[in-house]
């Protein structure tokens, strides 16, 4: 089975109503099916975090790096909740398909740095698993390489016009949403150059933005679990086909896996892959 189809397999167990609390069963699913698919490769933790009286949970697979390594682990994270009433296939199955790739393939063969694979809950609510998680991290004083957040990796459009920016940003970047972004912070220029790098070596056009003060002068920049850990001084960075600013079905009941451009989103992973292999 190649990558393609893996990803196909994998958004079919996903796309499905999965609010924690409107749909709470398909929220378990998803949630168990994660879990499974990452115990394949090594031990699933789970990372407790309390929201209004209830538990929630964040599940990790820590896998090692190659001989020796280093110390500072690659956070890469998605997050599995959706809002009510849509399916979520790009919003963000995507996200979590291509993380579920990643276990499989750098638990094959590892990378020179640990990784540290991350399905957050309650991003929708405010992105409330990223940012419990990144406090705990920071409590614990525990370094990052870099974390890699997930988010929306399948919708794209080649009609000129398709792209719409925050203001200022479209007399910098093209009009057309065919190509993925990078949106980190200061610290993350090389490796936003070193990956962007490699996704367009794989044939697929990506564009990438650093943002400096956490992001706050350019809101729609902070819309995923990247941001609390440019709150707490992490190197962070987003992965993303820009969402609502591109993505007609965003937040609708629409956001169904027929919308998505499954070959695209095999070479973002592709990409992405060999990207985080050379960091």
């Amino acid at each position: 089975m190649d990558l393609k189809e893996r990803l196909h397999n994998h958004l079919t167990q996903l796309v499905r109503d999965r609010d924690p609390y409107f749909a709470s069963a398909g929220h378990f699913y998803v949630q168990q099916y994660i879990r499974q698919q990452l115990e394949q490769w090594g031990t699933v933790e789970t990372h407790e975090f309390q929201v209004r009286g209830k538990t929630h949970q964040n599940l990790i697979l820590n896998l090692p790096p190659l001989g020796a390594g280093t110390s500072s682990p690659i956070l890469i994270g998605a997050h599995y909740d959706a809002v009510p009433g849509t399916p979520g296939a790009d919003d963000n199955a995507t996200g979590v398909a291509a993380l579920l790739e990643m276990a499989r393939t750098f638990a094959a063969e590892p990378l020179r740095h640990p990784v540290q694979l991350v399905a957050f809950d309650m991003e929708e609510y405010g992105l409330l698993g990223s940012a419990a998680y990144a406090a705990k991290l920071r409590q614990q004083q525990q370094p990052l390489r870099l974390m890699i957040s997930l988010e929306m990796l399948a919708y794209s459009d080649s009609a000129p016009g398709s792209q719409r920016y925050p203001a200022g940003l479209e007399r910098f970047y093209p009009n057309r949403g065919d190509f993925i972004g990078l949106i980190g912070n200061l610290l993350t220029i090389p490796d936003l150059i070193r990956l962007s790098r490699s996704i367009r070596q794989d044939g697929t056009p990506c564009e990438w933005l650093p943002v400096p003060n956490r992001g706050l002068i350019v809101p729609q920049t902070r819309l995923s679990d990247h941001a609390p850990f440019w709150d707490r001084g992490y190197r962070a960075l987003m992965v993303t086909d820009t969402a609502f600013l591109r993505n007609p079905h965003y937040h609708q009941a629409s956001d169904r896996i027929e919308t998505l451009n499954l070959d695209f989103f095999t070479a973002v992973c592709r990409g992405l892959i060999q990207g985080i292999r050379c960091l």
